[in-house]
């Protein structure tokens, strides 16, 4: 640019040359614009990770996709402190387990999907994403009355082509903020720390119905969540009514606070 800046002043009354560097100038500043990074960045479609709450609502989540060990177990342990929970099934799931998608239902879990076949989401077409859901969303409606409208994606994958055919299906792709790691088969202390150190208002919680020490760790996770003023509710009651924003990191907020 300073080279440019010197020929221009040794070729003084060249209206090309004045002309070259205002073009070059122009040219520079739209390139380099902090505003057409961000214009850029605010386009990628997000999944809900958390919710912007100040009254300490946090979501217990399981994802249901092979195993179906302790989910009896789950019921139990939640049933004792009162607390009720969202579990994201799998269609095949469904097709294996109904009497387990029943007793969730009806001990007052939520229900919703986790696809049909634990698929990899960013790999299909509009078509058959929603194809894959309303498969799913059949199976669990057919087994509990209601029909889910929340939705989990296998692996954690997504793209906006998932994110927008959701939305365009009237249901929200729900991710997690703290996640458990239960499935690496952590110690029941290690999975209480990573979520006692990492869960705050709005967060959702990410475990899964047949990982090995889930069992044993989730009474003390609860017991520290009531004991120090968090209340434990579904994700379809942590989420914002009506309007909303998202923030670059995935948390859904109040309109203009994003």
């Amino acid at each position: 640019m300073e080279k440019l800046k010197n020929y221009i002043k040794k070729r003084k009354g060249s209206a090309g040359a004045v002309g070259l560097l205002f073009a070059v100038v122009a040219i520079f500043a739209i390139c380099c614009a902090p505003s057409a990074v961000s214009a850029s960045k605010a386009e990628k479609k997000l999944p809900i990770y958390c919710v912007e709450r100040d009254d300490k609502a946090v979501s217990l989540t399981f994802d249901a996709a092979w195993g179906n060990e302790d989910t009896e177990t789950l019921i139990e342990i939640l049933g004792k402190y009162g607390v009720k929970a969202t579990f994201f099934v799998v269609g095949e799931w469904v097709d294996k387990y109904p009497e387990s998608v029943k007793a969730l239902h009806d001990a007052g879990h939520e229900v919703m999907t986790h696809s049909d076949d634990h698929a990899h989401f960013a790999k299909l077409s509009t078509e058959e994403i929603a194809a894959n859901i309303n498969r799913s969303c059949d199976k669990i409606e057919a087994v509990t009355g209601v029909r889910p409208k929340l939705f989990r994606c296998p692996y954690g994958e997504y793209n906006d082509t998932v994110v927008e055919t959701l939305t365009g299906m009237g249901m929200y792709t729900i991710q997690w903020d703290v996640d458990s790691l239960d499935w690496k088969d952590l110690s029941a202390g290690e999975i209480t720390e990573r979520v006692t150190k990492n869960v705050k208002s709005g967060s959702i919680v990410l475990f899964h119905n047949a990982a090995k020490h889930t069992p044993e760790a989730l009474p003390t996770i609860i017991e520290y969540l009531l004991s120090n003023g968090y209340k434990v509710v579904p994700v379809s009651e942590i989420l914002l009514k009506g309007e909303f924003d998202m923030d670059h990191t995935g948390k859904m907020c109040s309109p203009g606070n994003a």
